[in-house]
């Protein structure tokens, strides 16, 4: 047992005093504290005792695209912590081409009696689909949250990361590396975040005048291999700079880089979208724009919750700003050859 309360509190970075007074129910334990305690009862993998284990208020679910993409399950993470937390059970619902269909998980759910449902860049970020499906889950009242994909006359809160703000960041980054030549690999351009990205691309190259060639667009999927098709395309055409829509089509436009013998950054600077977990880590290192994933995700529950319990929340899009991460893929434009 005291080798047990040891690992414990070196885990959690307190006493075996403080261990002890967790795992016995014990007042007068600051939350943060006893948080981190629980935290490393699970890290280590020790059951929690029957006292600690708290009833949840009720189950939520959560619906995302797929796991492919590593912003979703980080996003996926915040939001489950955050409702357990607040003392209700997640969900996880995730997607993939051809497997269940958001509709067919929401009437899961809607079996499980879930007391609310957050949407993370579902059908409500796609243009070409109908709002139908979000009205009928209102009409019966339950809280629904929108994350990534603002929708007009949707009655439920909206949190989205500024993608006009992402993009200007971007371009501002290149123009002041001395690119003119600036292409954007981006996906469907039916999806919100798409169309906006798209919009401020447009806007910030006129502004800074980085026209030396015809502004250029390639859209496509927001994977490895439309990074890959998008950023040979760019590549071709003349561009020194690219900014892709997701890190995924940032490792893919460097790859079709390095097929054609370009070095990055010295002949092709590449700058990606998301800041997704271990992109830090990539040869080179990725220059990104930051989703604020935890501020979005903590957002998203605090809004639901308050919806459950019957606080109506406002309907106005809550605007998320991300934040430029300078690595080593981007660098000075090359100069010219004779």
């Amino acid at each position: 047992m005291r080798t047990r309360l040891k690992d414990l509190a070196d885990q959690a970075g307190v006493s075996t005093a403080t261990v002890s007074r967790v795992l016995n129910g014990k007042a007068g334990v600051a939350t943060q504290t006893r948080k981190s305690v629980l935290a490393a009862l699970d890290v280590l993998g020790y059951d929690r005792p029957e006292k600690l284990r708290t009833r949840s208020k009720g189950l939520v679910g959560l619906i995302v695209p797929e796991l492919g993409n590593p912003v979703f399950p980080a996003l996926a993470q915040v939001v489950e912590t955050s409702l357990s937390d607040s003392g209700y059970t997640p969900l996880l619902c995730t997607q993939s081409p051809g497997g269940t269909t958001e509709d067919e998980y929401v009437e899961m759910l809607l079996e499980h009696g879930v007391d609310g449902i957050v949407f993370v860049s579902g059908r409500h970020a796609d243009t070409t689909a109908t709002h139908d499906r979000y009205h009928r889950l209102r009409s019966r009242g339950l809280p629904i949250v929108l994350v990534n994909g603002h929708a007009e006359g949707i009655d439920a809160p909206s949190i989205s990361a500024d993608d006009a703000v992402a993009v200007d960041l971007a371009v501002r980054h290149l123009t002041s590396l001395g690119h003119r030549r600036i292409g954007l690999a981006i996906g469907p351009d039916r999806y919100t975040p798409a169309r906006r990205k798209l919009a401020a691309f447009t806007a910030a190259m006129e502004r800074e005048g980085a026209t030396e060639v015809p502004t250029h667009v390639v859209t496509t999927l927001f994977t490895v291999e439309g990074g890959q098709a998008a950023g040979g395309e760019l590549i071709d055409s003349g561009h020194t700079a690219i900014i892709c829509g997701s890190d995924l089509m940032a490792l893919g436009a460097i790859r079709a880089a390095r097929a054609r013998g370009l070095r990055v950054p010295e002949d092709i600077s590449v700058v990606g979208y998301d800041d997704s977990p271990l992109i830090a880590f990539t040869d080179p290192p990725l220059t990104t724009v930051r989703q604020p994933v935890l501020g979005m995700g903590q957002a998203a529950v605090n809004a639901l919750v308050s919806e459950i319990s019957g606080t109506r929340v406002p309907r106005a899009e809550l605007l998320f700003h991300p934040e430029l991460i300078v690595r080593r893929s981007t660098g000075t434009a090359p100069v010219p050859g004779p």
